[in-house]
């Protein structure tokens, strides 16, 4: 069987591309340039291209071009982003996206290039950030229900360094910590780096089973209990008011500190207050915008108690000084525009779409909703 010989010429592109010899960002040449230069029709060179992105290597933006995309990273960087083709479903990660996210990077990098002193973001800032981006922060939570004092924000790299500091500021080796049966991997390895002992709390329909964690601080010197609430991830749950007091009182009772992962939050619509507004004086609220905007704007925020905010800054500076200022400026110019609200409420109406998707591939089996309600 005779082989078409443009399909020479996307392997050869797909070979270079995978061996990082045309590394990503490139501009590839244009279809015109591309059949010149292999002796082939346009319509062929336009179906190289085409073959190139279903392989998921490139992309093609209308009026840009054609570029290679970012397929890979180094061994035990993390995050395998092997190309997939788009027939397949890659459920290794989430980072949902939606539409035009590219044209608001684009509009925001044009805006910070005109403004007025660019220079500033080239120097050092304040461990948690400055007193205006803070109150960013602090504004942004107000507006979901979360009314906070500006100076208890502090801004970190991504709710995952958020987690990191907590850790490093408020605990010490061998501190054990309550957390749920099924838990955020990321969490786990936290605790292996910090030398940090886990135990499970049992899991019911509805959240974690608060009769055993009593019980496990009876017979455990439990010294914290991270927990998500509203949103959980793996189990997407969404813990009830009733429950929240219940476990705020045995955080009281044993004198816990309550470490609060939001990431998810902002998927659920009119959830029971976040467990900081029931427990201000012992909860570290951490969240970020890595998943209601884009996993890459490394700006996540944790919430703390006034004592507790000096250690916090202490623990920011020592892993990495303060977030990079050209991304605190991008995330508080679209937390100040009303773009991020726009994109939550973008990611809600598509987690809906997915949920209803799944009910019915999944059609038969019990479930729990992006809400917390079980499906039968």
């Amino acid at each position: 069987m005779v082989r078409a010989r443009y399909k020479g010429v996307v392997d050869a592109l797909a070979a270079d591309i995978s061996a990082g010899k045309i590394p990503p960002g490139t501009r590839l040449p244009t279809h015109r340039e591309l059949a010149t230069r292999e002796g082939l029709a346009l319509v062929t060179a336009t179906r190289v291209y085409a073959e190139l992105a279903a392989m998921g290597l490139v992309s093609g933006e209308t009026g840009r071009g054609t570029f290679v995309r970012e397929t890979s990273l180094p061994p035990r960087h993390g995050i395998d982003q092997r190309a997939f083709a788009d027939d397949v479903v890659d459920l290794n990660f989430n980072y949902p996206s939606v539409p035009g996210q590219a044209d608001l990077l684009r509009n925001a990098l044009r805006t910070l290039a005109s403004s007025g002193d660019l220079e500033a973001l080239l120097r050092y800032q304040s461990h948690g950030g400055r007193a205006h981006e803070r109150a960013s922060v602090a504004l942004h939570l107000e507006e979901r229900g979360l009314a906070v004092p500006a100076d208890q924000v502090l801004i970190v790299s991504g709710a995952q360094h958020g987690l990191a500091v907590a850790a490093l500021a408020m605990l010490q080796p061998g501190d054990v910590i309550a957390v749920d049966a099924l838990t955020y991997p990321g969490f786990k390895v936290l605790a292996q780096t910090y030398r940090l002992e886990l135990v499970s709390i049992p899991a019911t329909a509805d959240g974690p089973d608060l009769t055993a964690l009593a019980q496990l601080c009876v017979t455990r010197r439990i010294r914290a209990i991270y927990t998500m609430p509203t949103l959980h991830n793996p189990l997407g749950w969404v813990v009830s008011q009733q429950s929240r007091r219940q476990l705020v009182a045995i955080a009281r009772e044993h004198e816990l500190l309550i470490i609060e992962d939001a990431a998810y939050a902002y998927l659920a619509e009119q959830p029971p207050p976040p467990l900081i507004a029931l427990a201000p004086e012992s909860t570290l609220y951490v969240s970020g915008l890595s998943k209601s905007v884009a996993t890459g704007l490394r700006f996540g925020f944790v919430v703390a108690p006034t004592e507790f905010v000096g250690a916090l800054e202490r623990a920011i500076h020592a892993t990495t000084w303060n977030t990079p200022a050209l991304l605190i400026a991008i995330a508080t110019g679209w937390l100040n525009d009303g773009t991020v609200a726009r994109l939550e409420e973008q990611k809600r109406a598509d987690a809906q779409r997915r949920q209803a998707v799944a009910r019915k591939v999944l059609d038969g089996l019990e479930l729990v909703g992006r809400a917390g309600e079980r499906v039968a």
